[in-house]
């Protein structure tokens, strides 16, 4: 078995690949790691192959011999690029998959943002079937145009693909910092922006959190998940019988509730919170389908997720480093 990993580097790529070494399933695999601007580390059973998968000859050097494929790497809000990366990057790795003899498998992960997250409104929760309604920029078109793709391609020569939609992925001290009021938050919104300037550096001072309110007036839900647990999904779908041509949502079991999150953060914390007004729509990912098929639960919930957070400690060794957005 070898498995190439592209966007190795990234926070879902070390830790899938770390997961793989782990994992006694997978203890004879290989892999390839498919790396641009940053190297990972080669072992005896880790070897490092590296360019864009925009140029086809580096998507068929890296697809040599390869069984499966764990296709992670994606562009953000990059016009310049996210076309060729993305689109073409994607188009590159399937034509040579499709014709390989040694390949069994090609597992991509989607993004909610090809659903639109919070963007649009939703009747009922957010299942596989829900139609694509990407929200304005380049980033959310890639997603649904990846996933399109990904699918017609099964359809189209009977291959064996599997696509795994993530809402937004956090690990270590991510989910604390993307409520921050400060220079240093993580995502969006950027609170500071939502409010007095004055106010945005006492409540950076204070780690005052943001209560986000829906377009009606409610405390916010939004999907996260956890990164292990996008990675369990991710082993738990590699050579699924069940998992064939199929997409899941991966993510908590419920989304995040503002109003909760500031109550719990009060209580445990002592932390206040303000009441940030939006124009954005709660929504909610069902996962049933990915437990019911794959077998596979999430571990995390709101507190474990909080918790986590604010307990991570952060070492010189790993200073804080946000190589994209969100």
């Amino acid at each position: 078995m070898l498995i190439l990993v592209t966007g190795a580097t990234g926070k879902v790529g070390q830790h899938l690949i770390a997961g793989l070494l782990d994992d006694p399933r997978f203890s004879k695999a290989r892999i390839r790691a498919l790396c641009h601007n940053r190297l990972c580390a080669e072992t005896d059973r880790v070897e490092v192959v590296r360019g864009t998968i925009a140029e086809r000859d580096v998507a068929a050097r890296a697809l040599v011999a390869v069984t499966h494929v764990v296709h992670l790497a994606t562009c953000k809000e990059t016009p310049d690029s996210v076309m060729d990366v993305t689109v073409k990057g994607l188009f590159w790795l399937l034509e040579e998959f499709r014709v390989s003899e040694t390949a069994r498998q090609f597992i991509l992960l989607g993004g909610d943002a090809g659903i639109g997250h919070f963007h649009y409104r939703h009747d009922g929760p957010v299942t596989e079937a829900t139609p694509h309604s990407a929200y304005p920029g380049c980033y959310a078109l890639s997603k649904v145009l990846e996933e399109v793709m990904l699918e017609q391609y099964g359809i189209q020569y009977g291959l064996n693909t599997c696509c795994l939609r993530a809402p937004w992925i956090m690990e270590k001290d991510d989910f604390k910092y993307s409520l921050s009021f400060g220079d240093d938050v993580f995502g969006g919104p950027v609170w500071k922006d939502l409010v007095p300037e004055v106010d945005a550096r006492r409540y950076a001072s204070e780690g005052t959190v943001p209560l986000l309110r829906d377009a009606d007036g409610q405390p916010l839900k939004r999907n996260f998940v956890h990164v292990d647990d996008l990675v369990s999904a991710t082993l738990a779908a590699i050579d699924h019988p069940r998992a064939v041509r199929q997409l899941f949502n991966i993510s908590m079991d419920r989304p995040v509730d503002y109003g909760e999150l500031a109550a719990y953060l009060a209580r445990t914390r002592g932390l206040a919170s303000v009441d940030i007004p939006s124009r954005f729509h709660s929504n909610w990912m069902d996962n049933s389908k990915a437990k019911y098929l794959l077998g596979w639960r999430p571990d995390y919930g709101l507190e474990k997720l909080i918790d986590s957070a604010w307990q991570y400690e952060r070492s010189e060794e790993d200073p804080r480093i946000v190589w994209y957005p969100g």
